[in-house]
C-alpha cells in the first residue's frame, strides 16, 4: 500500500497536549497496521489506534487543510519529518521553517520484520 501523510498524537497518559508527530506511514497489506518511527500501530489510520509493542494510545488522522490537528485545549510543537515539509506545507499553506508550532526532526525507518515476527510469538 501508498504511504500516506498523517497526524500522529500519543494520548496515553496525557490529556490533549502529547507529543505529536506529522509525517508518512505505511501500512500493511490488510490495511490494519500502521509503520512510523519504528513503531507499529493496530488501527486503520482513522482514529484511535494502538502502539502493538506498548499497548499505548494513539490518535491517528489524516492531515486538516487548515493545519488545526490539535485538540483546542491541547499545545506543544507538531514534530515533522523533515521529508514531509514540502507536501505539509502546499496542502496547508503553512510555512513550517521557523514557525514554533513545529520542529523538524529525522524520522526513523520501521522494520516491519521485526513486528510480524513479535506478533507471531504472541500467537
Amino acid at each position: 500500500m501508498k504511504n500516506e501523510l498523517k497526524y500522529i498524537e500519543l494520548k496515553s497518559g496525557f490529556s490533549d497536549d502529547g507529543p505529536a508527530w506529522i509525517g508518512y506511514v505505511s501500512f500493511s497489506k490488510t490495511g490494519k497496521m500502521l509503520y512510523f518511527d519504528g513503531k507499529a500501530f493496530h488501527g486503520n489510520g482513522h482514529g484511535n489506534c494502538y502502539d502493538v509493542e506498548t499497548r499505548e494510545l494513539y490518535w491517528i488522522t489524516g492531515i486538516k487543510k487548515n493545519g488545526d490537528h490539535r485538540h483546542p485545549w491541547g499545545n506543544g510543537a507538531v514534530q515533522i519529518d523533515k521529508d514531509a515539509v514540502e507536501e505539509y506545507e502546499s496542502i496547508t499553506g503553512i510555512e513550517i521553517r521557523n514557525n514554533k508550532n513545529y520542529k523538524i526532526i529525522t524520522v526513523q525507518p520501521t522494520n516491519k520484520k521485526r513486528f510480524v515476527q513479535l506478533l507471531n510469538e504472541k500467537l
